[in-house]
C-alpha cells in the first residue's frame, strides 16, 4: 500500500532559527536556511494530525481496502483471493507511512523497504503496474485527506499552516511510486530472464532427447505448444540473417517456432500445420510421417544468406519425438554442400545414408573411385565432373554435353574411359547405385 508523506523538518521541536533543517525529499544533501516560525508551526500541526491517524490506523486501513475494491478492478481480484493478506499489507504500509510524518528518521528506510517489497510481490503475482501505482496514489490521497479532515475538525484555523507541507507530502508519494515502479520492473526483468532460461533448458532437453516423459505436458504448457502436434527441426550453420540477432535462418511470417542456439549451429523447432498428410505410407523412421509438400514449402520460404548450410529433417509427431527430429535435421545438415544451400532430408536420403556413416562412405568412395586418383588431378576432375553431370541429366549424353559445352560423343568417350579405369559398368544398375553413392561421399566428406 502507498507510503506517504515525510516531514519537512528533522524533529517537531527543532529550533526554527538556530537549527538547520533538510527536506528528506530533496536530492541535495546541503542544509537549507533556517525555517521560519510558520514552518515550525506547520510541522507541529502535521504531527498532531498524523498522530490522530495513527490512533485510528485500523479504520484508515479498512477505508483504503474498501476504496481499492471499489475503484481498482485488478486489486479487487487480489482482495477477493486473499483479503487478510491485503489488509495486513495495507496496514503495515500505512503504519510506516504515517509514522514517517512523526518520526521521519526512524521510519523512512523501513517505508522504502516496504514499498520495494510490495513492488516485487505484485510483479511476481502479475498485478498490472498501472493498478499498483493507482493504489499508491489512492493511498496517498486518502492520508492527505485524513490530515486535512483531522485538522479541520480539531483546529480549523490551522488549515492554513498545513498547506506549507503539501508539496513535501506529494513529493513523498511520487518518490514511493518511483520506488515501487523500479522494484516492479526489476522483478519483471528477473522473472523474464528466469522464464527464458527455463524455456531454453526445456527446449535443449527436448532436442537432446533427455526430457522425461512425465515432464512433457508441463513443457507443452510452458512453451505454449501442443503436446501431440506435428513438428520438424531445421538445423543451420553459418552467418546469421542480417538484422536477426543470433538467427541463422529467417522463417516465413506467422511460423510458430522455437530457436535453440548451440556452439556451432542453430536448431529451429517448427510447428507444422495441423492437417493429415495427403498420402498415407509407412514412415521411413519411427515417429515420423510424410509431409513432403509442407516441408518443401517451408524450405522454399526460408531466408538463407549465401554460404549458410541448412538441413530440414523429417516431420515427427509429438514433443517427445523432437530428439529424433533433431538427429534427422543434423543428418540433413551434414548432407548439405559445403558452399551452402538447403537440403530436405526426405529428398536426399541416399546422401543422408552416406553421411550417417562417414567411415563406410569413405570406404565406398575409395573402392569405387580410388583408381581415378592415379590420374593427373585435372584429368581426374574432368572425368568425375562428366560422370556427375551425366547422372544429373538422367543418363542423357546429349543433355550432359550441353551442360558441359561439349559434344555428346565426347561425353560418351569419357564415360567409357571411366568404366575402363574402375571396372564398373554404367549399364549395370547396381554399379550405378554404388557410383552415385561414392560421388556423394567424395563431395560431402571432402575426400
Amino acid at each position: 500500500m502507498p507510503h506517504v508523506i515525510r516531514s519537512r523538518v528533522r524533529a517537531p521541536h527543532a529550533s526554527p532559527v538556530t537549527s538547520p533543517v533538510t527536506s528528506p525529499v530533496m536530492s541535495s544533501a546541503a542544509s537549507r536556511p533556517a525555517r521560519s516560525l510558520v514552518d515550525a508551526e506547520a510541522v507541529a500541526v502535521l504531527h498532531r494530525a498524523a498522530q490522530a491517524l495513527m490512533d485510528d490506523l485500523a479504520g484508515l486501513t479498512h477505508r483504503l481496502v474498501a476504496a481499492l475494491r471499489e475503484k481498482e478492478p485488478a486489486y479487487r481480484a487480489a482482495i477477493e483471493a486473499d483479503p487478510a493478506g491485503i489488509w495486513q499489507e495495507a496496514n503495515r504500509s500505512l503504519r510506516l507511512s504515517v509514522g514517517s510524518l512523526i518520526r521521519p528518521r526512524e521510519s523512512r528506510e523501513a517505508a522504502c523497504r516496504m514499498s520495494w517489497r510490495i513492488g516485487e510481490c505484485r510483479a511476481e503475482q502479475g498485478l498490472p503496474l498501472d493498478a499498483l501505482l493507482h493504489a499508491f496514489r489512492l493511498g496517498g490521497a486518502m492520508v492527505w485527506q485524513g490530515l486535512v479532515d483531522e485538522t479541520t475538525r480539531r483546529r480549523p484555523e490551522d488549515i492554513r499552516l498545513l498547506v506549507h507541507v503539501a508539496a513535501d507530502v506529494w513529493s513523498f508519494v511520487d518518490e514511493h511510486c518511483g520506488l515501487v515502479a523500479d522494484a516492479y520492473r526489476a522483478t519483471e526483468r528477473r522473472l523474464a530472464w528466469r522464464r527464458e532460461n527455463q524455456q531454453r533448458l526445456t527446449v535443449a532437453a527436448l532436442l537432446d532427447g533427455t526430457a522425461r516423459i512425465a515432464d512433457i505436458p508441463d513443457a507443452a504448457t510452458m512453451l505454449e505448444l501442443p503436446e501431440e502436434g506435428r513438428y520438424v527441426v531445421v538445423a543451420a550453420s553459418g552467418a546469421p540473417v542480417t538484422g536477426a540477432t543470433g538467427a541463422v535462418v529467417g522463417l516465413p511470417p506467422g511460423t510458430r517456432a522455437l530457436r535453440h542456439l548451440s556452439s556451432d549451429s542453430e536448431q529451429v523447432v517448427v510447428l507444422l500445420a495441423d492437417r493429415a498428410p495427403e498420402t498415407v505410407n509407412e514412415p521411413p523412421y519411427e515417429g515420423t510421417c510424410h509431409a513432403d509438400g509442407e516441408l518443401a514449402a517451408l524450405a522454399a520460404e526460408l531466408t538463407v544468406p549465401p554460404g549458410v548450410r541448412v538441413g530440414i529433417g523429417s516431420a515427427v509427431t509429438g514433443l517427445a519425438a523432437l530428439g529424433e527430429a533433431r538427429r534427422l535435421a543434423e543428418t540433413a545438415l551434414r548432407a548439405c554442400p559445403r558452399d551452402g544451400g538447403v537440403v530436405l532430408l526426405d529428398e536426399h536420403l541416399p546422401a543422408a545414408l552416406v553421411v550417417s556413416s562417414s567411415r563406410l562412405g569413405a570406404a565406398l568412395a575409395e573402392r569405387v573411385l580410388g583408381p581415378l586418383d592415379r590420374l593427373d588431378p585435372a584429368d581426374r576432375d574432368l572425368l568425375v565432373d562428366t560422370l556427375r553431370t551425366w547422372l544429373e541429366a538422367d543418363g542423357s549424353a546429349q543433355r550432359a554435353g550441353t551442360r558441359l559445352y561439349c559434344h555428346r560423343n565426347t561425353v560418351l568417350n569419357r564415360l567409357r574411359r571411366f568404366e575402363q579405369l574402375t571396372g564398373r559398368s554404367l549399364a549395370r544398375p547396381s554399379d550405378v547405385v554404388e557410383i552415385s553413392l561414392a560421388l556423394a561421399a567424395r563431395r560431402l566428406l571432402d575426400i
